[in-house]
């Protein structure tokens, strides 16, 4: 489960076998027992449990405003 990057105690990564075929691009969100997958484009929810609706609008701004960083390491990590 590669790190793509940390903010504020949260740990923004991807699995390593996405699926087969691989969905599009996402990533995962951790902290203290919360988990969010955010798709990449549109920057959205694609499903949480644990994060309250505030710290998901700000998840979500955050991938936004990263999303060429997060797209570069995919491609990186996935070869495509």
């Amino acid at each position: 489960m590669p790190t793509v990057f940390r903010h504020d105690g949260f740990r923004f990564f991807f699995y390593s076998n996405e699926g087969d075929p691989r969905e599009p691009i996402h990533i995962h969100v951790m902290k203290a027992g919360g988990e969010a997958k955010i798709w990449l484009d549109p920057a959205t929810i694609a499903r949480s449990t644990g994060f309250d609706a505030r710290t998901l609008r700000q998840l979500t701004l955050l991938v936004a405003t990263r999303a060429a960083q997060i797209e570069e390491a995919w491609h990186e990590h996935f070869g495509k």
